[in-house]
């Protein structure tokens, strides 16, 4: 099986954004953190955290295939957010481009009967599922409670207890 130039490409710019990922969590963990948020801020460190984990998965996966790793410029992320309803609206948003990006990998995988980097794919494929639909419950939750309250203290220690 045929390991294509053009999949080892997409693959390194995956790292990029997967890394990128990880800045913009962590950007938004701080952000949290400032406004005494922790537990929102916990939420995005531990999101940071697999991103960064994700990251190295293609990392280590291209290199167990003989490819060369590329490590592209990682760009800025912002360092001012707007309300929580935003900044899960943008988490969600950037999800979803995540998402569109591993079905891009999947696709010229497909397309270049590559089996094992199906194989590798499909973990992401789901992974993006349980991504996607977490932002989105949270989303949601930010909807039905708004930024201040008692509702959104039970949400920051919530969130707090995400698991590492």
């Amino acid at each position: 099986m045929m390991f294509s130039e053009k999949l080892i490409k997409e693959m390194n710019v995956q790292i990029r954004h997967e890394l990128y990922s990880a800045y913009l969590y962590l950007s938004m963990a701080s952000h949290f953190d400032a406004q005494n948020l922790k537990g929102f801020g916990h939420w995005m460190k531990v999101q940071a955290k697999e991103e960064m984990e994700h990251g190295m998965k293609f990392y280590e996966y291209l290199n167990s295939r003989g490819a060369k790793v590329n490590l592209e410029a990682i760009e800025q992320p912002p360092l001012e957010f707007g309300t929580l309803v935003e900044i899960f609206e943008m988490v969600l948003g950037h999800e979803k481009s995540v998402t569109d990006r591993i079905n891009l990998l999947y696709s010229i995988a497909v397309e270049d009967k590559d089996y094992a980097s199906q194989s590798f794919l499909n973990w992401f494929v789901d992974e993006q599922v349980e991504e996607e639909e977490h932002a989105g419950e949270i989303l949601e939750t930010l909807k039905k409670v708004g930024d201040k309250g008692t509702a959104l203290f039970m949400l920051d220690r919530s969130l707090g207890g995400r698991a590492e």
